[in-house]
């Protein structure tokens, strides 16, 4: 990649030092239970709380849990510290306290070596994102909330490794870089530069295949992509790929057109023509489908649309021209199934692809909540050269949008 254009851990030494470490651990629950159900953020935290303990730092995490807008999932990080004990083999203290008397006197009685998470950042109202949204404040001005004023003053260093929440401007993510000398963690500084590689100096050809129902994401990426000359094609699939037959102006029959209507996403008919008319050639779309009949999956080729079935996936032509592609590329990144995975009817496109992008030579990168779930699923996550944690982050970032964080980091190191 690029010259960094932050610091990393191997810029200070941290032996005796207090040092503050923000991760995102924020994990999906089971809301029955309240217990986590699936441990990938914490595993992917473990390389740089090891290297900052082995470093010889006193280690306090913060880290969040839930949001305003997901309040199920708003609970104690407590059975996050038991994960991370387990997983460290050793201890990782908690206390219910996130920046209170009791937090601080924990931090100052810790040993070299030591570790403590505080409790869930989003129990503070100056955390959560209906606040952010509600009050803009600067990283300058970030510095006088409690959470800040109450914490700086007992650290020594900064690192931040949460990624997955650089896309959030919360006091937690970029305001402690105004105060103390500041460091990307091991899994921020992978993340920015696998995603900065697909971006600027990607193998050639770099093939980016952009399926799922979120289209928004698949569009925001696909025009700076396609303009800069990041990727060399562009594979359309699940409804990203039915309103580019759309803005061709086919119909698709009234099952998907409502699917598409009723969520809005007609809005993207207009610049999927754009697309298609500037970059001929580099916009791929479906060759055929496979549509929901009676319960069972039913394929027929693009020329017989519209039909009354609901599209549920790509179809088996598809999968072999997207194949070819994908076995010559040098480069791929994938957001968002192909189709209905979670249905076996629906779920054969996802699951050739996921096969075939494992299979692959190039390097692969891929991100997103259903993404990653889909290739945990149908796949094999092990021969995928990066997941990202990312999910909004990493969108923002391949869309060309600055996030608060990487800009934080950025301004810190310039100042350093």
């Amino acid at each position: 990649m690029a010259k960094r254009d932050y610091l990393t851990l191997d810029d200070f030494d941290y032996r005796g030092q207090t040092v503050l470490l923000r991760v995102d651990i924020n994990s999906p629950i089971d809301h029955n239970t309240n217990r986590i159900t699936n441990e990938n953020r914490i595993v992917e935290s473990l390389p740089t709380i090891q290297a900052l303990v082995d470093k010889g730092a006193k280690l306090v995490i913060i880290a969040h849990q839930g949001d305003t807008l997901d309040y199920q999932n708003l609970i104690s990080l407590e059975e996050h510290a038991r994960k991370l004990s387990q997983k460290l083999e050793r201890e990782v203290q908690f206390i219910d306290d996130v920046a209170g008397p009791a937090a601080r006197e924990k931090i100052k009685g810790l040993k070299e070596g030591g570790i403590l998470l505080l409790d869930n950042l989003r129990y503070l109202t100056e955390e959560v994102s209906t606040f952010e949204e509600a009050v803009k404040l600067t990283p300058e001005a970030m510095t006088h909330t409690y959470l800040v004023r109450n914490l700086a003053p007992l650290f020594d260093f900064y690192v931040n490794d949460a990624f997955a929440a650089a896309h959030r401007n919360a006091p937690s993510m970029v305001a402690f870089q105004e105060l103390l000398p500041s460091a990307a963690g091991i899994l921020y500084d992978k993340e920015v530069s696998a995603l900065t590689t697909v971006l600027e100096n990607p193998k050639r050809p770099c093939v980016f295949l952009l399926g799922g129902a979120k289209i928004s994401d698949a569009f925001g990426m696909m025009e700076k992509v396609l303009a800069e000359g990041s990727a060399d094609s562009v594979l359309t699939a699940g409804v990203t790929g039915q309103v580019m037959h759309q803005a061709q102006g086919k119909k698709l029959g009234p099952a998907s057109e409502k699917f598409i209507n009723d969520r809005g996403l007609g809005k993207f008919i207009a610049p999927a023509q754009e697309y298609l008319k500037k970059y001929p050639g580099k916009l791929h779309i479906p060759l055929d489908f496979a549509i929901d009949d009676g319960g069972k999956r039913r394929e027929i080729s693009a020329e017989e649309l519209p039909t009354e079935g609901m599209i549920i996936d790509i179809g088996a032509e598809t999968v072999k021209a997207y194949g070819e592609i994908l076995k010559a590329a040098g480069t791929i990144f994938v957001n968002g199934p192909a189709g209905v995975y979670e249905k076996e009817a629906g779920a054969y496109g996802t699951r050739e692809l996921w096969r075939m992008v494992g299979e692959a030579e190039g390097y692969s990168v891929i991100g997103g909540g259903d993404t990653v779930a889909s290739a945990a699923r149908l796949g094999d996550l092990s021969k995928i050269d990066h997941v990202s944690t990312g999910g909004g982050a990493l969108i923002r970032f391949l869309s060309g949008i600055k996030l608060p964080l990487l800009e934080a980091m950025k301004k810190e190191a310039r100042v350093s």
